[in-house]
């Protein structure tokens, strides 16, 4: 897509350890199964059919692994944002393997980590301080800027409501990155750019 410069995808981790791209703890909503992923082993989640909206447009889609977005994008400049899906199933051990699969391609310049769960970045950070990293919140925090260094990581992820012109100038004051998300309306992008935030995460790059 013309404009677009990094991707943001979400991992989680299967019954058997596997790391799989998908939004939701479950398999309901976007595919024709059922359960949770944690539940399930890779071999079990290929069952499905993850077109969601799109089925019978594009043929049946399979859950795609990390593995197989890193073969995906290991050739080209895209940065990639992963979300570590820890916000409620805190899935022990995933920050190290995705780690070492970041390792394995050497993708550690073209990554961020972010998470709800900012104990789970802050783990990140431990595993791989040179890992650029953001803390994902839908709240209004409070001095959000010292709160961001204070954990060791380079980013806010903000809901894009809360990026207000002082809250912004109040975060980048400490030299903090911002990426707003989910930013879908052409007056919303002008107001955030205008503002001074770094990166907008949206569903429609072709608007910016």
């Amino acid at each position: 897509e013309e404009g677009v410069d990094g991707i943001e995808n979400d991992v989680h981790l299967t019954k058997d350890g596997q790391l799989v791209v998908i939004h939701d703890e479950r398999i309901d909503r976007t595919s024709n199964g059922i359960g949770f992923v944690k539940d399930m082993t890779l071999a079990e989640l290929e069952r499905y059919d993850y077109s969601f909206k799109f089925a019978g447009m594009y043929g049946p889609q399979k859950i795609p692994t990390l593995t197989e977005y890193f073969e995906l994008v290991k050739d080209s400049p895209v940065v990639t944002n992963i979300e570590l899906k820890t916000g409620i199933f805190e899935y022990p051990g995933i920050e190290e393997k995705v780690y070492a699969l970041i390792d394995d391609y050497n993708l550690q310049d073209r990554i961020i980590i972010s998470s709800f769960n900012h104990y789970s970045v802050r783990r990140m950070k431990q595993i791989a301080p040179g890992l650029k990293c953001g803390l994902l919140t839908e709240s209004w925090l409070y001095d959000a800027g010292a709160y961001v260094k204070s954990v060791g990581a380079e980013c806010l992820h903000p809901i894009f409501c809360s990026m207000t012109p002082e809250y912004a100038a109040g975060v980048k004051a400490h030299g903090i990155e911002i990426n707003t998300w989910t930013v879908n309306e052409p007056e919303d992008m002008r107001r955030l750019i205008a503002a001074g935030v770094d990166s907008l995460i949206g569903n429609w790059p072709d608007r910016v």
